[in-house]
């Protein structure tokens, strides 16, 4: 991905750029760690590298303290009546059952065989907890892309398990849209046709129209790298933007339709001030504006934002994301990456640096 050009040029050179940036009106160059010109990310509140969240987004402290209770315990319970209180519609209980999936695919690949184990016994001991069926279902296909190389038999194998789970957690609850956006993973991983993909999100947006998440999870599928190509996935994600009532998140989608097609390596001058990209970032940005402050699909744009806004040198702006953002990382762009600490930190620290070599400083940013 473009990306890589862009780390080995800035963030391999330093490993963290932020402080060896000199701040100095209209540009940015290093200067020696420690320097009293140095731009410093913690002067704004930020944490450190190592202090970053990459599990989620943004804040949700009861699914974390439940996630410690399980995790710590190996008892499933705590996850099941959170999961049993978390609304149907909305974003928060897609959000969750990502979470609890990913922690268990997490813990069986630290530990084969033996972590996981208290997904494996709310299967076993609740096999008709909608909850625990959906998590399931979210954690094979986590385990397919995670454990296997796309196309392969193993790959294979286990999204067809996660697809007839999937078909059993859209049983247990009736009008979940979350079992059928875990199979619009399923529906990229095994290839399904246009027609069979339509089928299964007409019956997302039957249960659930406006939800972000599910909308994100589509446009993968209509993605030049998938089964779709860059028209589609535009189009796709211009109709949802245009469709969208004020102060949904969907405005935003077509900045991840760009995202999702940058080029390799970018040999086109001024490609991030290009109309295409300009048009998609003010789109978001007005998404941002107009939406709830507690739309937990929220954290998700911002993130987006700053990776955008850094490559057009929109300083203020970036800085305006990230004191907002800092602290959870568990979100694209930074989760495609190795390390997705090491990678936002990156960006972080040029915000910095951009903003105070234009003049900005902690005092004059607006929280």
């Amino acid at each position: 991905m473009e990306i890589l050009w862009f780390l080995i040029a800035m963030g391999l050179l330093a490993g963290a750029i932020g402080p060896f940036a000199l701040r100095r009106r209209g540009g940015v160059r290093q200067v020696a760690p420690g320097s009293p010109d140095a731009a410093d990310p913690a002067a704004y509140g930020f944490l450190l590298q190592e202090e970053l969240d990459i599990r989620l987004p943004g804040p949700d402290q009861d699914l974390l303290d439940v996630l410690d209770v399980v995790q710590g315990t190996q008892d499933w319970r705590a996850a099941a009546q959170l999961l049993a209180g978390t609304p149907k519609e909305g974003e928060v209980r897609w959000q969750r059952v990502q979470a609890f999936a990913g922690a268990a695919s997490l813990e069986l690949q630290q530990r084969p065989g033996v972590g996981g184990a208290w997904l494996r016994a709310w299967r076993a001991e609740s096999p008709k907890d909608a909850g625990g069926a959906a998590v399931h279902a979210e954690f094979l296909v986590q385990q397919a892309w995670r454990s296997s190389a796309a196309g392969t038999d193993d790959f294979r194998i286990i999204l067809e398990e996660a697809r007839t789970v999937c078909g059993e957690a859209a049983l247990l609850a009736p009008g979940d849209p979350v079992p059928y956006l875990t199979e619009l993973a399923v529906a990229r991983g095994l290839g399904y046709t246009h027609e069979q993909f339509d089928q299964v999100w007409a019956k997302v947006i039957d249960r659930a129209p406006e939800h972000m998440g599910a909308h994100l999870a589509a446009l993968h599928y209509w993605c030049e790298k998938w089964h779709g190509s860059r028209e589609e996935a535009d189009h796709f994600a211009t109709t949802a933007a245009a469709r969208a009532p004020r102060g949904s998140l969907l405005a935003a989608l077509p900045l991840f339709a760009v995202y999702e097609h940058l080029p390799e390596v970018n040999l086109v001058q001024g490609f991030y001030q290009s109309a295409v990209v300009t048009k998609a970032v003010e789109g978001a940005l007005f998404a941002v504006h107009a939406a709830r402050q507690d739309d937990p699909l929220l954290a998700h744009v911002r993130h987006m934002l700053v990776l955008f806004l850094v490559r057009q040198e929109r300083w203020a702006e970036a800085m305006h994301q990230l004191v907002r953002v800092d602290g959870h990382v568990g979100a694209l762009p930074w989760t495609l990456e190795g390390d997705p600490a090491a990678v936002y930190a990156v960006y972080r620290a040029l915000a910095v640096a951009g903003y105070e070599a234009n003049g900005g400083s902690p005092a004059t940013l607006r929280q």
